[in-house]
């Protein structure tokens, strides 16, 4: 079949960019508490220009002191008139991408807010003047104390489209319309209002080689389809306990800091074949759709010459993303023939990277350099074949960046001890703990003369808008009297949204000098209450720490020991 790629007749939407987003939540949890050059190398993958993904923009939480998926992000005021801009690790991630490509784009988004937002209901737009107030100041503090400048904030949904239209005071103040997992579909209110559109989350898929695929369709087809000039992939990155919720769900997967491995998956390739050779700012030619016997082809050109083509022919099956549904549609190999006019039919060269995912011989091709394509009068064709993505460019600085293996994966390890005397800790949560519910934070006890005065903490005192034996011990502070109470628990089944069906053995401490615990053992400043009682279910989980309600408490000289 033939193809025409021409600009006489003008030139489509302006290219927006390919994203990552960390949050919504706590995706990125383990990220920090890798060793160099681990760390610095995995940043690398995702952000530096002309080396791996290479993305144009960064989307991150605002954190709102609550459970928003695969954990809870600190917010930057737990309380009304408290503030403090050094909270969690999206600064730092912020920081580190603009570090490696200034150019990039800032995102922010609260999928939760603390409890006094809400004044105490679960709803936090009933007072918008304060829900406003608490976005501007993370924006202000963003600003002021990391010198980053957030380029938009936002929800989700086309069904503002629809007010836009007939609300000029609204359209003129909203910049661009994003929704999340559009199917590559937009509504006809959207385009009418004639403002960008963005897929302002998506992806969400186990980034095997069915992820990979996933992604190529999309980036291609969301502006194809729905006109959608950006494409923002949720998670950046899976750096967060596997058994979590949507597990491995991110671009490249960093989920064992103790062992320093990570793994770059099929999907930061796939998001190569664009990033590398188009930047925000350029424009998608007009002429591009679907090819005769299925997949789809865009082109993208800065105004200046250059010209990129994205082609990518990935089959049903494999490339269904988590959701929405994808209906049936069939692909099969083919010839294209492609015919460059307007101020394109003068090239005589074009660069070409090719990825094939191979499902039949697990021996996938990804962003692989070919030999330069040679165009006579401006044509040029391909065989192409399943489940394969190809640009064809006249960029020439495209490379797979490549750094030294990472260590082999291992199991978390068996001992485990963290006294939490750490006094100026670069990052406010200890390493490897994961919130699931409330706010776990380094704290500095000057009340405490003995072996106390370094903890960690639980801060939030308002509720927000391989199997193997083990032993949990930790040193506890309760700082409610009389009504206030902790656990340690081990064998604690589920995590993430799921936090509050979460099953497993549960020690209960409470002010008033009772207790409450069922099955296995457990001792009480060294004395025992309890032995050698049957375990059922769950069989294996987390070990964890708690309270009872939102209240203050301290943990110290957590320890894990197993057998």
């Amino acid at each position: 079949e033939d193809y025409v790629l021409d600009d006489r007749s003008g030139l489509g939407r302006r290219f927006d960019g390919i994203g990552g987003l960390s949050g919504g939540g706590a995706t990125s949890r383990l990220l920090v508490n890798y060793a160099e050059p681990y760390r610095s190398q995995i940043l690398d993958y995702l952000f530096k220009p002309n080396f791996g993904a290479s993305l144009h923009i960064l989307k991150v939480e605002i954190g709102g002191d609550a459970q928003t998926t695969d954990g809870t992000e600190p917010s930057h005021m737990h309380y009304e008139n408290d503030e403090n801009y050094f909270r969690g690790y999206e600064w730092w991630l912020m920081k580190e991408a603009k570090k490696r490509n200034p150019n990039i784009t800032l995102i922010g988004l609260p999928w939760a807010f603390p409890g006094w937002v809400g004044h105490g209901t679960n709803w936090p737009y009933d007072f918008p003047d304060i829900t406003a107030y608490y976005v501007v100041s993370w924006i202000i503090g963003a600003k002021q104390y990391h010198d980053l400048d957030i380029n938009y904030i936002g929800n989700d949904s086309w069904n503002i489209s629809s007010s836009m239209i007939i609300d000029p005071y609204l359209n003129d103040a909203v910049d661009v319309i994003g929704a999340h997992y559009p199917g590559t579909t937009t509504v006809t209110q959207a385009l009418l209002t004639g403002k960008p559109l963005w897929a302002s989350e998506d992806y969400s898929t186990f980034n095997d080689d069915v992820g990979g695929g996933c992604w190529a369709r999309i980036l291609n087809q969301n502006y194809v389809n729905g006109r959608m000039t950006g494409t923002i992939s949720w998670n950046l990155i899976a750096s967060y306990y596997e058994n979590l919720s949507f597990g491995r769900d991110g671009l490249m997967t960093a989920e064992e800091p103790w062992s320093g491995n990570y793994v770059v998956e099929s999907p930061i390739w796939i998001t190569a074949h664009t990033t590398q050779f188009a930047q925000p700012g350029w424009r998608y030619l007009k002429t591009l759709g679907h090819l005769e016997q299925g997949g789809s082809y865009v082109a993208f050109t800065d105004g200046n010459g250059n010209l990129t083509i994205v082609i990518e022919t990935m089959t049903h099956d494999h490339s269904q993303c988590i959701r929405p549904p994808l209906p049936a549609f069939n692909v099969s190999a083919q010839s294209a023939t492609f015919h460059l006019k307007g101020s394109f039919n003068a090239l005589t060269s074009l660069q070409v990277w090719h990825s094939k995912l191979d499902f039949k011989r697990q021996n996938s091709i990804l962003f692989k350099q070919l030999s330069p394509m040679k165009l006579s009068d401006g044509t040029f064709s391909l065989d192409l074949d399943v489940d394969e993505v190809y640009t064809l460019t006249t960029i020439t600085t495209g490379q797979k960046g490549a750094h030294p293996a990472p260590p082999s994966s291992a199991p978390f390890p068996k001992i485990y001890k963290d006294d939490f005397n750490v006094r100026n800790p670069p990052f406010t949560e200890a390493p490897d703990f994961a919130d699931q519910t409330g706010v776990f934070e380094y704290f500095i006890n000057l009340t405490d003369p003995g072996p106390h005065v370094f903890t960690l903490r639980q801060v939030v005192t308002q509720r927000p808008v391989t199997w193997q034996n083990l032993t949990v011990t930790c040193d506890i502070f309760i700082e409610t009297a009389k009504t206030g109470g902790v656990f340690i628990a081990a064998r604690v089944d589920q995590g993430g949204e799921a936090v509050r069906h979460a099953k497993g053995v549960f020690f209960w401490v409470y002010a008033d000098g009772t207790y409450k615990g069922q099955y296995a053992t457990g001792m009480l400043n060294g004395y025992p209450l309890w032995k050698s009682a049957v375990v059922l279910q769950p069989k294996n989980g987390w070990a964890a720490i708690g309270t009872n309600t939102f209240e203050l408490a301290q943990y110290d000289n957590f320890a894990i020991e197993a057998e």
